[in-house]
């Protein structure tokens, strides 16, 4: 488990108790997945916390249910973009963003159509396969950032399929909170041309 301040967890709590409430409502994380909301959704996107520098900007690509671009902008006090298209997410986002005192700013458009300041680092999390991710981020990125992306036990064939397309500096980093997944680190990319 990664640790946090007291104040930070008191925060976490504030946000999982929040999108319980909400998620009868709309389907933010799968009803069944509610009873392991801390190690499967929580945990795995705190993991990402201790590989962003202090100040540093974020924005999180599909952002859902808040994962993990509202749990990083609370673990780390950094500020948050955050895109997302569904307008009853962005309502959520907008509501937990204030509740649990997180600096985000909420995009209610398709990715595409976004056009946010570039940001030091793109996240995205259970989103859509690394190549499309590269698509979308490259636009949003500052010229030395980086991406973040939590993905599944099919990293390292989307990492391999992507490097067809794309020129880049990558790592793979084990996931803590899935044994087959990983987070992978993209940073100086641009199109096979």
């Amino acid at each position: 488990m990664t640790t946090v301040s007291r104040e930070t967890h008191e925060r976490l709590e504030r946000f999982a108790d929040l999108l319980v409430q909400w998620n009868a409502k709309i389907n933010l994380v799968s009803p069944r997945d509610i009873a392991q909301l801390w190690p499967r959704h929580i945990e795995d996107s705190l993991q990402l916390a201790e590989l962003i520098p202090e100040g540093a900007t974020i924005t999180d690509l599909g952002a859902g249910g808040g994962f993990p671009g509202i749990i990083l902008a609370i673990a780390t006090g950094n500020p948050v973009t955050l895109i997302e298209s569904d307008q009853r997410k962005c309502a959520f986002l907008r509501e937990a963003g204030r509740i649990c005192e997180a600096k985000v700013t909420v995009i209610a458009k398709r990715i595409e159509a976004a056009s946010p300041p570039p940001a030091d680092i793109i996240t995205a999390r259970a989103l859509a396969p690394l190549n499309r991710l590269l698509e979308w981020a490259r636009p949003l990125l500052k010229e030395d950032g980086f991406c973040l992306f939590l993905k599944g036990q099919k990293a390292q064939a989307e990492l391999t399929e992507a490097s067809a397309d794309w020129h880049m500096s990558h790592s793979i980093i084990p996931s803590r909170t899935d044994p087959g997944g990983a987070i992978i680190k993209v940073s100086d990319f641009k199109r096979v041309v």
